[in-house]
């Protein structure tokens, strides 16, 4: 198995002061992102299933963190499941049809790489099959997202992307895909106009990367 070359820069792995977390989560709400702190990832799961009404359609983007609080298999299970749909079509046949589903949820659930404490939100991505719903196509968006991510600047978000991000993404594809990773997109969320359209549910714990 090749391995990545890459080093993450572990100081970005720290979990953000009860402080920092309050501050974020004041700059959030100001910027119209609703804000939920949960102190565990069980509680950030339980939070997550009052917020989406049962049956609603939902799709999970890819995400280390929901993966490890096994949020898609529930979400399989409880909704009316995007990605089950998904996996039921013919990539051959059906692509435009599956990126149009994908990009145009009721509700997408998935997380961040950064959160700036003046109430920023920075999503990077290789293919980019997450960013149109996150930014303007889903109806609701919400995002589960590990205090460690909390960086006091867009400066450092970038440099937390580039340099802890990156390097884990891009060992995890090469287990999982058995290719590199790379940050080709890059979506900046500096405020949500849609009166209740995205939640961020914060979390007391290092989750995901």
């Amino acid at each position: 198995m090749t391995q990545s070359k890459l080093t993450p820069n572990t100081a970005y792995a720290h979990l953000a002061s009860d402080q920092q977390i309050e501050r974020t989560a004041r700059a959030l709400e100001a910027n119209g992102i609703h804000v939920i702190v949960a102190a565990t990832g069980e509680e950030a799961k339980a939070r997550l299933f009052e917020t989406i009404p049962a049956g609603a359609e939902v799709f999970t983007g890819t995400s280390v963190t929901l993966d490890t609080l096994g949020i898609p298999a529930e979400v399989d299970q409880r909704y009316d499941s995007v990605r089950v749909k998904l996996f039921k079509m013919d990539r051959a046949t059906q692509m435009r049809e599956m990126i149009k589903m994908g990009a145009v949820p009721e509700w997408i659930v998935g997380s961040v790489h950064a959160v700036t404490e003046d109430g920023s939100v920075v999503i990077a991505s290789n293919t980019g099959s997450q960013l149109a719903g996150y930014a303007a196509s889903a109806a609701h968006v919400v995002w589960v997202v590990g205090a460690q991510k909390i960086v006091s600047s867009l400066d450092e978000a970038v440099k937390r992307i580039d340099e802890y991000t990156l390097p884990l993404e891009d060992e995890r594809a090469l287990k999982a895909y058995g290719m590199n990773s790379n940050v080709s997109k890059l979506l900046i969320v500096h405020r949500e106009v849609m009166p209740g359209r995205t939640t961020m549910i914060l979390v007391k714990e290092n989750l995901g990367f």
